[in-house]
């Protein structure tokens, strides 16, 4: 899996390295911070999507008539980022199509994956978004709840090598992926500068701007630690720096092992645990959400916000003040001191996609849509207009010159890798693993919790 991924983003990076000023494609993002917890309706007052399996809309399918395609979504906000590409898309999609009509019910990623699991019991929607990763794929898959796609309908489609391989069981395909991911550390360029503070080149380095940064009375680090999954990508970064590119076979082994006392895995645990003891990381970051931790970095609270790279689209939010939109740039984690890991190698996946419900009564057309999403003037386009991320598609054609610089800083840190970690370590074992992680991850790093019980613990949902 690791060099499949290798191969995926380094071809990526090839592609980048033909073109002057390039920036960066966009990725799926998670929900943004205005719109939370909440079900949100595409444009038009589309109703709320209920599972697939109406017949009128499979006759109307098979006569040409009115058709619905029921779409669930992990992206609530409609206004920017890939919410915004995923609603223009169906915007056109429809008005190319007028007997076809297309409800969202979209959710933040948390919920989202909640409900999901209730749909695989009782019934999908048409069309969903999903994960490339064993954690989320696994099950999923061996559940048959997601609709075979034909491979060669996509040899066109410009999809980097390799890309489609975390979609697959038994070498079918069932789900297409629209992004790739690298962890960040976004910053205040003009607030580091107006300070005289300087982007870290070691981890100590770090630890030592984040209590220089709240001396200065803001935050140092803006964590979503309340939803568990960016502190356990959190934790990934820094054991790829502990364990350089081992960092795939270390994890691989503990998982299969049920044993996670690796001195890799502890070390980089323990690092975590430091970092949150001296205050790297917002008052209460162990209980808040996505949302507000974005918040407080694009209000001014936070001098650097922790996330993936798929929140460039900060750059091109309007919603968001000048001074601070304008500012954004972005760096990966520091080196770790006696660490095996350099400055070019980083934490980076591919991440979200879509799938087709196996059982849609409108199966044909949802496959005709998911097939018109990822037309490479599309999502892969789009995303890089509205600067969403990384696609896991071949965007050179799209390249302006135009690109904010937060763009074009992501696109050289991935053309500069010189390793690239796959995928992240709460995402790399069954679903329990991931559970485990993701809930016990708060304690360890806040104290309530030993290292040791933490290590145990997850290992234990791993048997």
């Amino acid at each position: 899996m690791k060099k499949k991924v290798i191969a995926t983003l380094l071809t990526a990076a090839m592609m980048a390295t033909m073109i002057a000023g390039c920036g960066s494609d966009k990725g799926s993002a998670p929900a943004s911070g205005d719109a939370q917890n909440v079900q949100e309706q595409a444009a038009g007052g589309e109703k709320a999507a209920e599972p697939a399996g109406d017949s009128a809309d499979a006759a109307g399918e098979a006569s040409g008539g009115e058709v619905t395609i029921k779409l669930f979504s992990n992206l609530p906000d409609r206004k920017n980022g890939q919410g915004l590409v995923e609603q223009t898309i169906i915007d056109e999609y429809m008005a190319a199509n007028p007997n076809v009509s297309i409800e969202v019910e979209a959710l933040d990623e948390e919920a989202y994956k909640t409900k999901f699991k209730a749909y695989a019991m009782d019934g999908m929607p048409d069309v969903v978004s999903i994960w490339g990763q064993p954690s989320f794929l696994d099950e999923v898959l061996d559940a048959g709840v997601l609709a075979e796609l034909n491979e060669e309908d996509y040899i066109d489609y410009s999809f980097i090598a390799g890309s489609l391989d975390g979609f697959k069981k038994d070498d079918k395909l069932y789900g297409l992926p629209r992004n790739t991911d690298i962890m960040l550390f976004y910053y205040n360029q003009k607030m580091f500068e107006d300070n005289g503070w300087e982007v870290p080149a070691t981890y100590d380095d770090l630890m030592a701007l984040c209590a220089d940064i709240k001396d200065a009375g803001f935050t140092p680090v803006a964590m979503d630690g309340g939803d568990g999954w960016p502190m356990a990508c959190f934790l990934t970064d820094i054991l790829v720096q502990v364990a350089g590119v081992d960092y795939a076979d270390i994890v691989s082994n503990a998982v299969a092992t049920g044993d996670f006392g690796a001195p890799e895995i502890r070390q980089a645990t323990q690092i975590l645990v430091d970092s949150a003891n001296a205050g790297m990381f917002q008052v209460g970051y162990d209980s808040q959400d996505y949302g507000t931790t974005m918040n407080l970095f694009t209000n001014g609270q936070a001098a650097m916000y922790c996330m993936g790279s798929w929140d460039c689209s900060m750059a091109l939010n309007e919603d968001i003040a000048p001074e601070i939109r304008d500012n954004i740039r972005a760096f990966t984690m520091p080196t770790v001191d006696g660490g095996k890991g350099g400055a070019n190698d980083i934490a980076a996946w591919n991440g979200g996609g879509y799938a087709v419900s196996a059982n849609s009564a409108v199966k044909d057309e949802a496959i005709k849509f998911l097939n018109y999403m990822y037309q490479p003037d599309k999502l892969s386009k789009y995303g890089w207009e509205n600067g969403v991320g990384l696609s896991a598609q071949d965007q050179t054609a799209y390249l302006t010159g135009n690109e904010t610089e937060l763009q074009k800083q992501v696109m050289d840190i991935l053309k500069n890798a010189t390793s690239i970690s796959g995928t992240p370590i709460n995402d790399c074992g069954p679903s329990a693993f991931k559970t485990a992680i993701e809930s016990e991850i708060q304690g360890v790093s806040n104290g309530s919790t030993s290292v040791d019980d933490f290590l145990a613990a997850i290992g234990a949902a791993c048997k």
